[in-house]
Formats: structure tokens, C-alpha cells, sequence
């Protein structure tokens, strides 16, 4: 018979799995529990980090319909949950990795798709939304000046050949002219 409590934890994990646009498997042999503060505090609003039992993860996975993560399921086992952006908590985790070798990212899921801890640490070095957005946005501002720029350049060009126009006629009379007193 299945305890009441193991029910509900998996019925949150599998709920955690569905509503989180991607997830990172983790293994945290040797953290502090003042470095797990430090972790969550890192992830911030963008992910939930969770240990878990492995055997209530899995289940919770295969009533989710997440495949191919039962493998990283070994070990001390913590879920990142990421609810924002991808790309934050991947950083997150990767930094703090980098500064706790007890931390170890062991894969993820995203998309329908197991991740490797290689396709975890590419989307770690992508830039985050807002700096692509703000890009797109200078790149599309660049366009259209040269857009303005190339419809502007005929009429300034027609303008300039009729100042120029205006002037050589005003030199030819203005020769005429000093010549004609000079004949007489």
C-alpha cells in the first residue's frame, strides 16, 4: 500500500515536471545545508530547487510523461524546476558548480527532451532574453536608419545637383558679365 504522503509528493513532483519549462538533475553529495540556502537563493524566483527521493522522482516522471531521465536518478538527487527562463537558472547552476565542486549537474529535460550536461552548459552560455531582445531591437533601429538614410539620399542628391546647377549658372552670368564691360 502506498503511504498517503509518498501520493501527494508525487503527485507535486509530477506537477512540478509539467508546469516547468525545463529541468535540471542534479547531485549534491557534500553541500552544506547553508550552501543549498546559497543554491536557491541563486535560482532565485526563476527555479525551485527540490531533493527528492529517487525511486518518488521516477514515478512522478513517468506519471508526467517525462522520458529519458531515469538513468540520472542515482545517488543524492535535487531537481531544479525551472519555472522562467532557462538560461538564468542554467547560469545559476553553473556558476555555482563552478565555485562548489560538491554541486554536480547530471542532465536535465526541456522540451519534450532529455538534455545532456554539455546541451545544459550551452544554454548556460546563451545570453539572456532581455540582452536578445534589446539586440533584435538595435539591429531593427540600424535597419531602419539606413532604410531612412537610402529614400532620403535622391532627394538630398537632386538637391545638391540643383545648388551646383544654380551655381555654375551663376558663375557663367557672372563671367558674361565681367567680360561684357571689359569689350566695351
Amino acid at each position: 500500500m502506498a503511504k498517503p504522503d509518498k501520493v501527494a509528493a508525487v503527485a507535486e513532483i509530477a506537477e512540478s515536471f509539467r508546469s516547468s519549462s525545463a529541468t535540471v538533475v542534479t547531485q549534491y553529495t557534500g553541500l552544506s545545508v547553508s550552501q543549498l540556502s546559497q543554491l536557491r537563493r541563486a535560482l532565485g524566483t526563476s527555479a525551485k530547487y527540490r531533493v527528492a527521493k529517487n525511486t518518488l522522482v521516477k514515478r512522478a516522471a513517468e506519471d508526467a510523461g517525462v522520458q529519458g531521465l531515469d538513468g540520472l536518478f542515482v545517488g543524492a538527487t535535487a531537481i531544479a524546476f525551472v519555472e522562467g527562463e532557462p538560461v538564468d537558472a542554467a547560469k545559476a547552476l553553473r556558476d555555482f558548480a563552478k565555485d562548489n565542486n560538491a554541486l554536480v549537474i547530471k542532465g536535465g529535460y526541456m522540451d519534450g527532451k532529455a538534455l545532456s550536461v554539455a546541451e545544459i552548459g550551452k544554454i548556460a552560455d546563451l545570453e539572456s532574453r532581455e540582452v536578445l531582445l534589446s539586440k533584435a531591437a538595435g539591429a531593427f533601429k540600424a535597419k531602419l536608419s539606413q532604410a531612412a538614410a537610402l529614400f532620403q539620399a535622391p532627394a538630398s542628391q537632386v538637391a545638391r545637383l540643383a545648388a551646383a546647377l544654380e551655381d555654375k549658372q551663376r558663375g557663367a552670368t557672372g563671367t558674361e558679365a565681367a567680360e561684357a564691360p571689359a569689350e566695351s
